[in-house]
């Protein structure tokens, strides 16, 4: 039945994405991927009524070390105990320990909270990623919360998803739905403050937990954030070149926006000698090669590390407890392409669809590799050093910094692209400890702010939700035995390479996947639609990263 099922949503795919191309642009923007189909039984075990996890070693999302031999007791979807099991190289005790319906015996193991992935698309119809497809991959990661930043999909579709995976009807992520001003609005275009106010209280009405904002009117800009922050909800911005002359990250700080997006208007706000960027006289934002290649070269036009303008920069946004969620991963390709594109993940887990959407072309966001040269590499090198420079000062005066990925662009694999983000994330000079914070509570903490109530998931710790994931390998000594395709490693018993690790369980609410079969199901998948009928690489795409439309 399992098997029937992934043949069939290939099939339906890639028949629904022949009909997408051959459509006029006006019905290809109003496509969705497909939901979430309903979880099956025996897809995840639980929740129990009392679940024990034996023996393993905790790294609680705080910051503090890890501690072990520990049992942890979850009823339902709730810790409710943590106990130690003895002392560590000891034999555990047999005797006054905590049994349940289900015992899991996590000796030598490693438990994290789950992941918290706070830009994270789900798929887009113009890549051909179902959404099945999607959430198996980022589950299989230890994902289990994901902040979608107002897809393409729409604000019923994913409002719908959120509700559905709540209830746990589908295997998935929990969902924050963020939207994008006028997103599912049908009383017309917001020009106004007063228009943009009465669409911020709709969104709320429908279920949206807070916005997605890009370059726009600087008063519309004010009143978006004010009455999201009125309302509960939160804020998030990518601040692109269109606007970012008159709304850098710090004009849009000062407004009360919650988290940057990415970086742009960051080193814009950094400016001492010039207010805008050096563009070249023959610069064209709609060409990619352009865009992209130039803003690997603004960094530089910034103040320097240590200056006046950048501790005054930096000084304000912590006064403003502003959050970068900085997305190294997503732009990783444009200091090194040839490794991004050749990833060993994608052969097995990469839809052919999405394979043929990160290929060089004119009409697909994220692909602008018309001739990516060794100086445009050099250019984002020094891009990153000082970007990773001010993030992680940032981080050692106290601003929050959180992981988040934007898959499903320019060469990253959803799931795969936050584990490497937290690799990026010790390159820039995070302590291991400090990664896991930023990838747990971290983005609990910034989710839940806007609500004005604490954080129920993001640590390992009594009273939180039972969300966790669970490695037989030690993630602190090497992040990349979290990627689904393990780490390869020298065997000295044998003098041969193996693979170790891969997350081996992911608990969502208490719920218990094997985050290997989610991943067998993701390459059968991949395996199926190999076998389908090919969608051209040429053909034009509709939604850029952000979901708006791209020629």
């Amino acid at each position: 039945m399992r098997q029937y099922r992934v043949v069939l949503t290939t099939l339906v795919l890639s028949l629904a994405g022949a009909a997408l191309l051959a459509a006029p642009a006006s019905a290809q923007s109003r496509r969705t991927v497909l939901p979430g189909p309903d979880r099956p039984a025996g897809e995840g075990d639980g929740p129990f009524s009392r679940l024990v996890l034996r023996g393993a070693t905790i790294i609680d999302g705080t910051g503090a070390p890890p501690q072990g031999p520990i049992d942890i007791v979850i009823e339902n979807d709730r810790i409710t105990e943590i106990r130690g099991a003895g002392a560590p190289g000891m034999p555990q005790r047999t005797e006054g320990r905590p049994d349940g319906d289900r015992v899991i015996d996590l000796t030598g193991m490693y438990v994290l909270p789950g992941f918290v992935d706070v830009h994270g698309h789900i798929g887009g119809a113009s890549q051909g990623t179902p959404a099945e497809y999607v959430y198996k991959l980022w589950l299989a990661h230890g994902i289990t919360t994901v902040r979608d930043p107002g897809s393409g999909n729409g604000v019923e579709w994913t409002v719908k998803e959120k509700g559905r995976s709540d209830r746990n009807e589908i295997t998935a992520p929990r969902i924050w739905a963020y939207a994008r001003p006028g997103s599912g609005w049908t009383e017309g275009p917001i020009r106004t403050p007063d228009a943009a106010r009465r669409w911020v209280r709709w969104a709320k009405t429908q279920g949206v937990d807070g916005l997605k904002l890009a370059s726009m009117e600087p008063a519309l800009m004010a009143a978006v954030i004010d009455e999201a922050t009125k309302n509960g909800m939160g804020t998030q911005a990518h601040l692109d070149q269109m606007g970012v002359a008159r709304m850098n990250a710090l004009d849009a700080a000062r407004l009360g926006l919650g988290a940057l997006e990415h970086w742009y208007g960051l080193p814009e706000s950094l400016f001492d000698s010039r207010t805008i960027q050096d563009y070249p006289a023959d610069y064209n934002y709609a060409n990619e090669m352009d865009r992209f290649g130039q803003a690997g070269r603004l960094w530089k036009q910034a103040a320097e590390p240590g200056s006046r303008k950048w501790n005054s920069v930096m000084d304000e946004l912590l006064e403003l407890d502003f959050t970068l969620d900085p997305t190294f991963t997503i732009y990783e390709a444009t200091r090194d392409v040839m490794a991004q594109r050749t990833a060993e993940w994608h052969d097995r887990y990469t839809l052919p669809s999405l394979a043929a959407f990160y290929e060089p072309s004119r009409q697909a966001h994220g692909s602008f590799w018309f001739d990516w040269t060794t100086g445009d590499e050099i250019a984002w090198r020094e891009n990153y050093r000082r970007w990773m420079a001010f993030v992680n000062e940032y981080k050692n005066r106290g601003g929050r910094v959180c992981t988040g990925s934007d898959a499903g662009f320019i060469y990253k694999l959803y799931g795969f692209g936050l584990i490497r983000e937290m690799e990026l994330f010790q390159e820039a000079g995070f302590h291991p400890l400090e990664v896991v914070r930023s990838a747990t509570s971290c983005g609990a903490e910034l989710l839940a702010r806007p609500t004005g109530k604490p954080a129920e998931f993001g640590m390992v710790k009594t009273g939180m939700l039972a969300d966790l994931v669970i490695v037989d390998e030690n993630p602190l000594h090497n992040f990349k035995v979290l990627y689904g395709t393990g780490h390869l490693k020298l065997d000295d018993s044998t003098g041969k390479p193996v693979r170790v690790g891969g997350v081996k369980y992911t608990i969502k609410d208490g719920i218990v996947y094997d985050a290997k079969k989610l991943l067998a199901d993701v390459a059968r998948m991949v395996e199926e639609a190999r076998r389908a009928p090919a969608i051209s690489a040429d053909s034009p795409r509709y939604t850029d990263a952000d979901g708006h439309p791209h020629p």
